[in-house]
């Protein structure tokens, strides 16, 4: 674990108090999968983070806790991308058997779907290549030579 203060999760960054949890729950847009579900509810302070994940999901601590670890350093990673709000996520018990990398692109593909992290721009250094208009344009010419 580091103890660098700015790798930290702050508690500025959590959502803590039942009253809050209510208000994202009640107000807030809700999007879901198999792994996640995702309750968004927009606003002008910084994006803020809280979790729900139940004995349900896994009746052991260390299951619950590890879900719990892989979506706070997520969103420790992403919070300058993130829009403005506060969000809840919600984990279901196929979350449980779940991979890191399967729940981390679970959480990225609902964020991105909600609008609340931007999508990324396409691999490679090139520009896209242009379709040509007619088969002439992609035929060189040969009755020049």
């Amino acid at each position: 674990m580091t103890t660098d203060p700015r790798a930290r999760f702050p508690r500025s960054a959590r959502v803590r108090l039942r009253v809050e949890y209510a208000r994202v729950f009640d107000g807030g847009r809700r999007l879901g999968d198999a792994l996640l579900g995702l309750h968004w509810l927009p606003g002008e302070a910084p994006p803020r983070l809280g979790l729900a994940v139940s004995r349900k999901v896994d009746p052991r601590a260390v299951g619950r806790n590890r879900i719990k670890r892989i979506l706070r350093e997520t969103t420790r990673r992403l919070r300058p991308q993130l829009a403005s709000g506060d969000y809840v996520v919600v984990a279901r018990p196929a979350a449980a058997r779940a991979s890191h990398a399967q729940i981390v692109d679970a959480f990225l593909r609902l964020l991105r779907k909600a609008g609340a992290l931007p999508v990324p721009a396409p691999g490679g250094t090139m520009p896209a290549a242009t379709k040509p208009t007619s088969p002439s344009d992609s035929m060189p010419d040969v009755s020049t030579g």
